[in-house]
């Protein structure tokens, strides 16, 4: 653990200058509120109850940052616990909190094996920890020590299958920049072996993995000088889950991790199979999938997701309304990408005007009504609503939930 430290002590990670809070929030997969609300909550929570979080290894603070505005901007009374080895990490994570204005949030530094010391959480983020902890597993059941029985968990482990050519880069690089070598020798080392790999190399014809490239030293440190670095696959995490008493409840985007999103209907017998063996077969079909994120819950626990439903309210997770619409007017299907896969899925006809409609308050059941007053008969409006907001939950774009948070 000590090499783990002093690492983000030297490269805290991801970059992030706290000036930049004044333009934009970043945000992302897992910890965005209405996600949580959506796969833990059965989309359902009241948000002005009190709300108790963890951000187990807050890094920079990009997960700490997104959950606790988000939070504030839904008016719940909350708490944050922010907890991190890095004394670095979290003065950039602190600077970012103030800069918004951001109160709800408590810097402890530690490690998150003594997270059960700091009591119950409704929820716990766990964002690109455990992969680098000596026994993942002691991490995952210390946390699920500390969870409340109707919480969940937000997670991302690394993706195996999509980080090719990264851990035989890390095993060179273990022979010609080891631990023992100064920092900017075994940069100037990893540096050395990119610019000397031939075409042919599995690294170098991995387009998914950039943190060498573009993330400055902190991303080629973190990706190829990392002391500890364990990536999983889809059964390796539902190992890893089933030994924590935990249960997967959704990767994210759902449609990467279903066969048919890459196959189309070649292979109707895919979809009888349990969620694990459709993700080990959508992971080795796309071969891009470098992380997983997931949510996960006690297997003894009240954690549900939202199943679909009149009286849900669905919600789009970025403001993008009125160009997903246009979008999908002029074309009738909505395009999009996934690490260099793109798709292209057909939308029903009233599908531009069931999203214009999706506002964070209408429920399904108005949605509907609204169609219906503009002539379209019950039996059509609800297929059409059904099916537009199915696909919007699958490719991540919308959920159901009374947490209305985008903001432009």
């Amino acid at each position: 653990m000590d090499l783990i430290r002093d690492q983000y002590e030297a490269f805290p990670y991801p970059a992030r200058d706290p000036a930049e809070e004044d333009r934009r929030l970043v945000t992302g997969s897992p910890s965005h509120l209405a996600e949580i609300d959506h796969y833990l909550f059965g989309g359902r929570r009241d948000w002005s109850k009190p709300f108790r979080a963890l951000i187990a290894g807050g890094g920079t603070g990009d997960g700490c940052i997104q959950l606790a505005q988000h939070l504030a901007w839904t008016g719940t009374p909350a708490e944050i616990v922010y907890l991190d080895l890095s004394t670095a990490s979290r003065k950039i994570a602190e600077a970012r909190a103030a800069r918004r204005g951001l109160d709800s949030i408590r810097f402890e530094t530690g490690s998150l094996l003594d997270a059960p010391s700091l009591g119950k959480f409704d929820y716990i983020d766990c964002c690109g920890v455990l992969h680098h902890l000596p026994e993942p597993a002691r991490g995952l059941s210390a946390l699920r020590q500390c969870l409340a029985p109707s919480g969940g968990l937000g997670l991302m482990l690394y993706g195996r299958l999509g980080r090719s050519g990264v851990y035989e880069a890390q095993t060179i690089l273990k022979e010609v920049a080891p631990v023992s070598e100064p920092a900017a020798k075994r940069l100037e080392q990893a540096r050395r072996l990119l610019g000397s790999l031939p075409p042919t190399n599995a690294l170098k014809r991995n387009p998914f993995v950039a943190d060498h490239l573009n993330g400055g030293e902190a991303g080629l440190f973190d990706l190829l000088l990392n002391p500890i670095d364990q990536a999983y696959t889809v059964p390796e995490i539902f190992t890893l889950l089933d030994g924590a008493d935990l249960r997967h409840v959704s990767f994210i985007a759902p449609a990467r991790y279903a066969p048919e999103t890459y196959l189309g209907e070649a292979f109707p017998q895919l979809k009888a199979l349990t969620p694990e063996k459709r993700g080990a077969i959508a992971e080795m079909v796309a071969g891009n999938l470098k992380t997983h994120v997931f949510y996960a819950a006690p297997k003894d626990g009240s954690a549900a997701t939202a199943l679909y439903a009149p009286d849900l309210t669905p919600v789009l997770r970025e403001p993008i309304a009125e160009a997903l619409a246009r979008a999908i007017a002029q074309s009738g299907r909505l395009g999009g990408s996934f690490d260099g896969f793109r798709l292209s899925v057909p939308m029903p006809p009233l599908a531009p005007a069931i999203i214009r409609s999706i506002d964070g308050r209408t429920t399904v059941e108005e949605l509907a009504q609204g169609l219906r007053k503009a002539g379209t008969s019950r039996e059509q409006a609800g297929k059409e609503i059904a099916e537009t907001l199915a696909r919007l939950i699958a490719l991540n774009l919308a959920c159901f939930s009374h947490a209305s948070v985008a903001r432009t």
